[in-house]
């Protein structure tokens, strides 16, 4: 259970928090930097020990916590504690650190292999059989765990009493061997759960809030130029392949509206203080024209975002890469429930156009701190709150996640944030 101080320090920076994110002035402006990979550095370990053990996130966490006192529990890397499920996975489209092939520095992120998955002469399968695609082409490709699925003959997946084509099949040696390491993997990653959910508790216990709710999801576009065809290919296919685009968006933002609604209702007690997550990856300047961005991810990326706020939640939407031509756009939700961060933006403009209705979060150029020299650090803290501070609405992060850097940098944004940034 949590002392009485810790229970007043949780109140104040929740109270503190979602005053911003409901474009108002708290006390002070909200800092919430995302700390990985410096903090685990910093702490004595590496990447490659996070991904292999995931109480080094809830170690690294707390102390980091406990240390600098920001606003928010920075829960954990994605991949804490999963190397050893990777190297079952066997991914064709990932290196992580501290996988044995050392692809990956031992203080990296993971590492993204970016192909066309779906290749233009399977176009036509993909349309007119989804799951047989998925389980013969797919799936073979990006992971090794699945090859044996190559081979796999689905007319065996016809509606019929009679399974004993699919059994015949499931039996093999191979079939067997995935089926068996599915279930590891299941285990292990209900394991790496159980550790993340006591860490959060733990750090919610020390006084520190998170905001997730477990509610998100992939703007459809994404989903195809990530997963499906990848950056260049699916640039290609804007302008050949458009029609393929339509049908599979339109139909996978119907399926991502029902998740959100489920998500919803499954967390609709814990509306009155966290939020839902959106993470863009491919609506940014210049990778899409004005027609483009408006037809084949705004229009989606709305109706994600009108959904989780209908619900009654905050909507957290991360845009990547630079997005002041798109601010415009930003502004057609409902007031005061969207906190848009930004890892590249005009500040002033962002502020201008939507600081009467939305909160905003990030900016901050994070490389100074792990480049710059500490007044560097001061000088652009003040530049960047002077922008976007006056009247509340604004949530101090970096424009991405820290990694190593001074620790009198650090230091120095932390302590500049909470005394330049006071509101009264």
């Amino acid at each position: 259970m949590p002392t009485n101080d810790a229970k007043a320090a949780y109140d104040a920076r929740v109270k503190r928090v979602m005053t911003a994110a409901a474009n108002k002035e708290p006390d002070r402006v909200p800092v919430m930097p995302g700390m990985t990979p410096f903090a685990i550095d910093y702490y004595g370990h590496t990447m490659a020990q996070l991904t292999y053990d995931a109480r080094i996130g809830v170690e690294t966490a707390c102390k980091y916590l406990e240390e600098f006192k920001p606003d928010a529990a920075m829960g954990f890397y994605s991949n804490a504690g999963k190397g050893p499920m990777l190297e079952l996975m066997n991914p064709k489209a990932c290196a992580w650190p501290g996988a044995p092939d050392k692809r990956v520095p031992d203080n990296s992120y993971h590492q993204f292999i970016e192909f066309p998955v779906l290749e233009e002469d399977e176009m036509p399968y993909f349309e007119r059989d989804y799951t047989g695609w998925l389980f013969r082409k797919g799936l073979p490709k990006v992971t090794g765990l699945m090859d044996p699925f190559a081979n796999w003959n689905t007319s065996a997946l016809g509606v019929s009493y009679d399974v004993s084509m699919l059994a015949a099949q499931l039996s093999s040696p191979e079939m067997r061997n995935v089926i068996e390491t599915l279930w590891k993997i299941d285990g292990m990653n209900k394991d790496i759960q159980k550790i993340h959910a006591e860490g959060m508790l733990k750090m919610e216990e020390m006084g520190f809030p998170s905001y997730g709710a477990g509610i998100g999801g992939a703007v459809p576009f994404d989903m195809y130029s990530d997963f499906f065809r990848g950056t260049l290919d699916s640039m290609m296919d804007m302008y050949e392949h458009r029609d393929l685009i339509e049908r599979f968006i339109d139909e996978r933002i119907e399926r991502m509206i029902d998740n959100i609604r489920t998500m919803a209702k499954a967390n609709a007690h814990l509306k009155e203080s966290k939020w839902g997550h959106l993470i863009l990856h491919k609506g940014m300047d210049g990778f899409m024209n004005e027609e483009q961005y408006v037809n084949l991810y705004w229009k989606h990326l709305r109706m994600m975002i009108n959904e989780i706020t209908a619900a009654g939640f905050k909507c957290y939407v991360y845009t990547e890469g630079p997005y002041t031509t798109r601010l415009d756009h930003l502004k057609e939700v409902d007031t005061n429930m969207v906190v848009y961060h930004f890892e590249e933006v005009d500040l002033a403009l962002a502020k201008k156009k939507l600081g009467d209705m939305a909160c905003i979060a990030g900016g901050f150029p994070v490389w100074i701190v792990e480049h710059g020299t500490k007044q560097q650090v001061i000088d652009e803290v003040k530049r960047v709150l002077d922008i976007c501070a006056p009247g509340g609405g604004y949530i101090f992060e970096g424009g991405y996640s820290f990694g190593e850097a001074p620790i009198e940098n650090v230091k120095a944004m932390f302590e500049t944030v909470l005394e330049y940034g006071k509101y009264r």
